[in-house]
């Protein structure tokens, strides 16, 4: 059984380096960013249970192959945040044709939300996006993310650019969002 909730959402873009806010305070003790080796089983580990809360389903249709290849691009680069060398988190940066690197994926894992690493990660990722050769920085977020994720993209210095409505199914025991 499913029903139909009307989701908001919001693209958001850095057009320069300098718009980019760091995040004040250090990195937690024990926090590190690795770049993921090309690996669909963590990848998948890291996707599901980031955004099984969020109704991320797109990746779990593909196949480890089609998902191996995807990792193997030159144009796309998966990073971990490990604490204490437990996985924490990921970001997943796409980088397109026009010059822009997309934030594609991001989030934490439950047990490590509400801990600042979010802010920590976003910098990363987005000096990253840079390193990568970026000449603009975007991703989207929806009213079906975590309620700090908008916050934390405003926080980083992303302005607004585009905002879409659509309606999604989800099951029924899915609490409206």
């Amino acid at each position: 059984m499913t029903h139909t909730v009307s989701v908001v959402r919001t693209f958001l873009e850095l057009r320069s380096r300098g718009e980019l806010r760091l995040r004040a305070a250090p990195p937690p003790d024990g926090a590190r960013i690795v770049l993921l080796a090309n690996s669909p089983a963590e990848y998948r580990m890291l996707y599901q249970g980031v955004g099984r809360a969020f109704h991320w389903t797109d990746r779990d249709v593909w196949p480890d192959a089609a998902l191996a290849e995807y990792l193997g691009r030159a144009n796309v680069a998966v990073w971990v945040l490990r604490v204490h060398d437990v996985p924490a988190g990921y970001v997943e940066l796409v980088a397109h044709e026009d010059g822009s690197v997309e934030i594609a994926y991001f989030g934490l894992l439950p047990a490590f939300v509400g801990r600042g690493l979010g802010a920590h990660l976003l910098t990363f990722a987005v000096e990253e996006a840079w390193r990568m050769g970026g000449t603009r920085v975007w991703l989207h977020t929806c009213t079906l993310d975590s309620s700090a994720a908008l916050p934390n993209y405003l926080a980083r210095g992303f302005r607004p650019y585009r905002e879409e409505r659509y309606d999604k199914q989800l099951p029924a025991e899915t609490p409206q969002g």
